[in-house]
């Protein structure tokens, strides 16, 4: 099953604040707000999250495929993915321009408050999915320039490419026409507690709509896990306990690989969500999207060391 993830390809750069931002904000000088917070540190570290949800796919025995537009400094960045079995015959470098940045503060409560500059992510309706050599089995749309997001459900509803929508962070920049396309023709839908509120509110649809739409949706809650609605069943995902959170940065990414692998390799909806959260702890418990490794067996150890099942060992031995 060949999974071709779209969306932004960035290099981050995550800074850690000693304090605690609603200390500093004024709730009654909202209007006015101009604040600058000194960091106690800063790396720059590979993210964007197509390229973390394939990052976090490779890890599970996948070989998912990036299309998405990237910059003259993304010589390094491609052979650490191809180095992990990520393809990248489709990330298209964009001349003179240099690869999207997500800047992120991090503060003692892990609150964050981020910036995006697009960069060659900008160009990213420039190139399309009739470019694939072959019919994939599953499309990820995900944040990315907002025209590119728009032509690449155009795309997959005129060729009949499954697609899992997942706006994320730009229905505030997306037209609520646009976003209810994206939804009607989707085959799944991703987001998290509040961008589900945001969406309703945007397009008009009711939960129901909604479903009636998607084979299946899934619903990030953060600490408190996830849900997921198939089939006309609901299923509630629990967290696996981090050691220590480092950083939440990509989480969400990871979660997102973990559950699509497991469903790309036929397992049950409470299954793929377990594999989901198990990911998404690995992510949580190193600084950066992609610094996290593990292996196969590893993987399987520590789902086992809580969840009892032989279908994850089987299913990711046997592929």
């Amino acid at each position: 099953m060949a999974i071709i993830c779209t969306g932004s390809v960035a290099y981050d750069y995550l800074m850690t604040f000693p304090g605690y931002f609603r200390d500093h904000i004024l709730p009654d000088h909202l209007d006015s707000i101009s604040l600058s917070f000194l960091v106690d540190s800063m790396v720059r570290q590979q993210g964007g999250v197509a390229a973390n949800i394939a990052y976090n796919l490779a890890l599970l025995g996948d070989r998912p495929q990036l299309l998405a537009t990237v910059g003259v400094d993304f010589q390094e960045y491609r052979a650490w993915l191809e180095s992990k079995g990520v393809i990248t015959a489709y990330a298209r470098v964009i001349p003179e321009v240099y690869t999207a940045s997500f800047f992120a503060n991090t503060d003692l409560a892990n609150n964050q408050i981020c910036s995006f500059y697009p960069g060659a992510m900008g160009h990213a309706a420039e190139i399309s999915l009739m470019e694939l050599s072959q019919k994939p089995d599953l499309v990820i749309i995900s944040p990315n320039d907002p025209d590119a997001m728009e032509k690449y459900v155009e795309e997959c509803i005129q060729l009949g490419f499954p697609y899992v929508y997942d706006p994320s962070q730009q229905i505030v920049r997306i037209s609520g026409e646009i976003l209810k396309r994206g939804v009607v023709g989707a085959h799944s839908l991703f987001v998290n507690e509040y961008e589900y509120q945001l969406l309703q509110k945007h397009t008009g649809l009711s939960p129901d709509e909604i479903l009636g739409h998607v084979q299946f949706l899934v619903v990030t809650l953060g600490e408190r896990g996830a849900r997921i609605f198939a089939g006309g069943n609901e299923f509630t995902i629990p967290t696996f306990k981090p050691e220590k959170i480092v950083d939440p940065t990509g989480g969400g990414d990871a979660f997102r690989s973990g559950f699509l692998r497991g469903y790309q390799l036929g397992l049950d909806w409470q299954t793929c969500g377990q594999m989901g959260a198990l990911s998404a702890t690995y992510c949580l418990e190193q600084r950066g999207t992609q610094n996290h490794f593990y292996s196969i067996t590893d993987f399987i150890t520590r789902y086992r060391s809580v969840i009892d099942d032989h279908g994850v060992l089987n299913a990711l031995v046997k592929n």
